[in-house]
Formats: structure tokens, C-alpha cells, sequence
């Protein structure tokens, strides 16, 4: 295997830094566009002239925009996100002391969409036409239009509220709590991202088995199910894995949501609450580290890819 297809690893992150400047530029303008003072927010109703000046000269609330990002730069540059006007302490730890939680329910996500979309896809590409593809068609079809809070707050009713089998909220202690209370979460997650990766993975499929290298692996005498193991399903899984990297921003951004429904004390939650106390700091800091993640999952699904498709040469 050439090394020469993995050049992109050292110059593809390169690549990247002016997306993230620009992310970051777009952030800032964003964020102190929210209409409402973050110092008369964090004063409250009978805060005074000059304690909001106060505040807003220690933050250096009252230097125009230019320089206010000009100093965010300086300070992300140094691996300082800044100080929360909310919480009194450096959004950095703060938000690092969140990421557990979200990170948990992202890759339990993920692992739960691929434990009913790969099935589901084979099940459905070897039965094409038949009841069994067309009630999976239809399961997509309505998880792709099924609203992930409606989803979720269903769940809650069934599973929580009527069966009593899982918390309404919380996020727990040890690490069986929590995995207990993450289970719904992620069913909320994984039922609209497996709709998207069924429809994917089943054309793929269909695809493949009618390649060249397939007919000939019958005609040696393999049977479908090793054919589908060793030949069908590896090369079927690389459009997957871009789909599944393409839709990570959706499910960073669905994250922010389910969070907020169930209680989760994750990234997504801290940004809300700094949305509506105009905390800068804290939701300037969780966008560029939801930004950092994004871009290193689209890396690394990059490389997934040139691993799996020998075919595959990434600039």
C-alpha cells in the first residue's frame, strides 16, 4: 500500500485553518449580534448605569467589534476561550467539564444508528421488493420526517412515563446511570440518523452486488452470505461512512436539542443557556469546539475512506 495516498494526513489539517478562522470570524459577528446587553442580562432588572459600565469595560464590552475579536483571537491562539459572564470562571474548563456527556451521546448515537441501519439495509437489498424492503422504505421515510424533539418527548411518554423501564431526565453518577439515562437520547438520535443511512447503505448494496467482481465471486462458487461479508458489504460501507460524516454537523446540531429535552448536562445545554444570557465566552467557546469536531470528524471519515477503497487517492 502506497504511502504516497496518505500525504493528505499531513497537509489536509493546513487545509483546514483558514475554515476554522473563518468559523470563527462568523461566530463572533453572530454571537454579539443577539439583541440584549450581556452586562444588563447579568445585572438584572435593577442594575445601574454604572455597574453595567463596569461590567462592560472589564469585559472590554465597550472596545469596538474589530477589537473584541482581535483579542478572542489573541486569546484562542494561547488556548483562551475567555471568562463566563454567567458562570464567573474560564469558558475553557467549563466547557471541557460538559463535553463527557455530549461526546457519550454522540458515539452512542452513532453506534446504535449503524446497529439498526446495517441490518435493516441487508435485510432490504436482498429482499428488494418484497414487504419486508417496502415496510423498511417506510420506516425511513417517516424517520426522515419525524421531528427529533416530537421523537423524543413520544419516547418519554412510552418508555418512561407508561413502562417506567428508563428516567424522564439526568444524566446520573456511575457509569451504568448513565448509560441508562443515554439510552433514550440516543434512540431519539439513531432513529432519524439510521432512516437517512438505511436509504444509503441499501442503494449501495444493490449497486455492488451487481458489480463484475461479485459475478465472478459466484461463479467460483461463494456463497451470498460470504460474498455479502467479504466483497458487498466493506465496499458498500464507504458512501456510508461519507454520508455518515456529511450528517455530523446535523448530529452535533441535534445534540443541542436533545440535550435541552431530556436535561443532559452536556455542551449543547451550556450553549443554550449562554444563547439566552448572552454569554459570549461560553457560546463563542462551544461553537469553535463543536466546529473543531466537526472538521475532525470529516478528517477523519477521510481517512476511513482511503483505507477501505483502495481506489480512493484524497488531495
Amino acid at each position: 500500500m502506497s504511502l504516497a495516498r496518505y500525504r493528505f494526513v499531513l497537509i489536509r489539517p493546513l487545509q483546514l485553518l483558514p475554515v476554522l478562522l473563518g468559523i470563527s470570524i462568523i461566530t463572533f459577528v453572530l454571537v454579539r449580534s443577539i439583541p440584549g446587553d450581556p452586562a444588563r442580562v447579568l445585572l438584572g432588572a435593577r442594575s445601574t448605569p454604572d455597574a453595567i459600565q463596569k461590567i462592560r469595560t472589564q469585559f472590554g464590552l465597550d472596545e469596538p467589534i474589530w477589537v473584541q475579536y482581535l483579542y478572542f483571537l489573541k486569546n484562542l491562539l494561547n488556548g483562551d476561550l475567555g471568562k463566563s459572564l454567567l458562570y464567573k470562571v474560564d469558558a475553557l474548563p467549563l466547557i471541557a467539564s460538559r463535553i463527557e456527556p455530549t461526546l457519550m451521546l454522540v458515539l452512542g448515537s452513532v453506534a446504535l444508528a449503524l446497529l439498526i441501519a446495517v441490518p435493516l439495509a441487508i435485510l432490504a437489498a436482498r429482499s428488494k421488493g418484497g414487504w419486508a424492503d417496502n415496510l423498511i422504505r417506510l420506516f425511513t421515510t417517516a424517520g426522515l420526517g419525524l421531528p427529533a424533539f416530537w421523537l423524543g418527548l413520544m419516547l418519554i411518554l412510552l418508555f418512561s412515563v407508561h413502562w417506567g423501564l428508563f428516567p424522564v431526565s439526568g444524566y446520573g453518577r456511575t457509569w451504568a446511570e448513565k448509560l441508562h439515562h443515554l439510552v433514550l437520547p440516543c434512540l431519539t438520535i439513531a432513529l432519524a440518523l439510521s432512516a437517512v443511512l438505511v436509504r444509503n447503505l441499501r442503494a449501495s448494496i444493490l449497486l455492488e452486488m451487481q458489480a463484475d467482481h461479485v459475478t465472478a465471486a459466484r461463479a467460483r462458487g461463494l456463497g451470498e452470505g460470504a460474498i455479502l461479508r467479504r466483497h458487498v458489504l466493506p465496499n458498500s460501507m464507504v458512501p456510508t461512512i461519507n454520508l455518515l460524516a456529511v450528517n455530523i454537523g446535523w448530529l452535533i446540531s441535534g445534540t443541542v436539542v436533545i440535550e435541552s429535552l431530556f436535561s443532559l448536562p452536556g455542551v449543547g445545554q451550556l450553549l443554550v443557556r449562554g444563547i439566552f444570557t448572552r454569554d459570549y465566552m461560553v457560546v463563542q467557546g462551544v461553537a469553535m469546539v463543536l466546529a473543531c469536531a466537526t472538521v475532525a470528524v470529516n478528517f477523519l471519515a477521510d481517512v476511513a475512506t482511503t483505507v477501505l477503497d483502495p481506489r480512493v487517492k484524497i488531495q
